[in-house]
C-alpha cells in the first residue's frame, strides 16, 4: 500500500507544479463510524485553467491546491469535519486560503429507508483574492445507492453567500453526481459529475456556468485508506479545461479494540 501511495504522489507533482478545486468530491452518505476519525489530503492541479483576473479573483492555471480535511465520528450517524485550504498559483506564491468547518447526520439504519441519505451544512471563509464569497455556507443533501456492482449517489448542493460579490443573490445550485462500477472487491471505476448553474431564481447563461467531467478510480486496498483520482474536463466556457485530483484518506480508530 505504501509503495502504490508513493508512486501516486509522485506521478502527481512530477507532472505538475482552480479557484473552486480546493474539495473535488461527491460525497457518500454514511458518516465516519463513532471514535474513528479520517484523515484526508485534497491534492488538485490545474493543467488548463482561467489566465485571468475575474471580479477580483486571481488565475487558476498552474495553481496547486492542497486541502487537508479531518472528520471525526461523534455519534452512530452525526460527524464532524474540519478544512484547511491552501493554494500556489505561479508568480502568487504559497497562500493558506481559509478553514470550513461541516457538521453532518445521516438517517438512522433504524428507518429501513430504500436509499442511504444524509445532510450535511459546510460553513466558513475564504481569502477575497481567492473566492467571489468570502464568507459562505453551504447545504449538501446526499442520496445514494448500490446495486449489485453499480453506485449512484446524488449531492443536489445549494449555496450561500454571506459575504463578498455574491451576498445578494440567491442561492446558487451546483448539483454533483457519482455513478461507479465495481470491478472487484480492491477497486472501482467511475464518472463524476460536477456543476454550478448559479442562482436559483435566474441560472446563469450556459457559457459562465460550470459544468465538469471526472473520470476516477476508488482504491480499497486497506480498510484503513482511501484513495480516489483521476483527470477531470471542464465542458463550458467558464470551467477550467483540465484539472488532476487525488485525494488520499487514512482512517484512524482511538479504541486499541478497533486500531
Amino acid at each position: 500500500m505504501k509503495q502504490i501511495l508513493f508512486l501516486l504522489f509522485s506521478i502527481f507533482f512530477f507532472i505538475g507544479n482552480a479557484q473552486e478545486n480546493y474539495e473535488i468530491q461527491v460525497y457518500g452518505s454514511p458518516t465516519m463510524t463513532k471514535g474513528q476519525t479520517m484523515f484526508e489530503l485534497h491534492s488538485n492541479y490545474t493543467f488548463n485553467g482561467n489566465k485571468d483576473l475575474v471580479n477580483g479573483v486571481l488565475p487558476s492555471n498552474h495553481s496547486v491546491h492542497e486541502t487537508i480535511e479531518i472528520t471525526h465520528g461523534i455519534t452512530d450517524n452525526f460527524e464532524l469535519g474540519f478544512y484547511l485550504f491552501t493554494n500556489y498559483t505561479p508568480n502568487y506564491g504559497l497562500k493558506i486560503i481559509g478553514t470550513h468547518l461541516r457538521p453532518r447526520i445521516a438517517a438512522p439504519e433504524s428507518w429501513h429507508l430504500p436509499v442511504g441519505l444524509s445532510l450535511s451544512a459546510e460553513i466558513g471563509w475564504q481569502k477575497q483574492e481567492y473566492a467571489p464569497e468570502t464568507f459562505s455556507m453551504e447545504l449538501r443533501p446526499i442520496i445514494d445507492k448500490t446495486i449489485g456492482k453499480f453506485y449512484l449517489c446524488l449531492n443536489p448542493t445549494l449555496g450561500f453567500a454571506f459575504m463578498g460579490n455574491d451576498i445578494n443573490k440567491t442561492p446558487a445550485f451546483a448539483p454533483n453526481i457519482k455513478t461507479a462500477f465495481a470491478a472487484s472487491s480492491k477497486y472501482s471505476l467511475g464518472l463524476e459529475y460536477y456543476g454550478d448553474l448559479g442562482p436559483l431564481n435566474q441560472f446563469e447563461k450556459l457559457p459562465q456556468q460550470n459544468h465538469a467531467i471526472f473520470v476516477v478510480a476508488d482504491l480499497y486496498l486497506d480498510p484503513k485508506w482511501e484513495l480516489n483520482f483521476g483527470p477531470g474536463f471542464g465542458l463550458s466556457e467558464a470551467t477550467d479545461k483540465l484539472v488532476m485530483k487525488l485525494i488520499v484518506g487514512r482512517r484512524i480508530s482511538w479504541s486499541k479494540k478497533h486500531a
